[in-house]
């Protein structure tokens, strides 16, 4: 009877650890969306905003950046949006050297990259 007792649960245990459900997939993409449509989605976005646009209209499109920098210089308040539009490192993290800043000056988007983000805040 102790036996039985004994080897009951091994033997259910082992048949059992055979039955795994996998539900849409088991790799990165299908746990955290298609990445590389987000990057495509992002870049022609951005691409496509006119200058003097509103922050609240890239959000709208968007949905909340990877980063923000909120500060102000010479009287004026500038935000960077950053959002993610190509892959560095295969390492299911996004860093800022996978995005592309869209730069804002008093709420109005006045350029995208780093060259923007240069020129808004270089030498005046």
């Amino acid at each position: 009877m102790k036996a039985i007792n004994l080897l009951l649960p091994v033997a259910l245990s082992t048949m059992l650890s055979g039955c795994v459900i996998s539900i849409n997939g088991d790799d990165w993409e299908s746990d955290h969306g298609d990445w590389r449509d987000t990057q495509s989605r992002n870049k022609s976005t951005i691409e496509q905003m006119s200058l003097g646009a509103s922050i609240q209209s890239l959000r709208d499109a968007l949905g909340e950046p990877d980063f923000t920098d909120v500060f102000q210089r010479h009287g004026e308040s500038f935000t960077v949006l950053y959002y993610r539009t190509h892959r560095v490192k295969e390492d299911g993290r996004t860093t800022r050297d996978e995005t592309t800043p869209v730069v804002f000056v008093d709420g109005e988007m006045v350029g995208f990259g780093n060259a923007a983000i240069d020129r808004a805040t270089g030498p005046q």
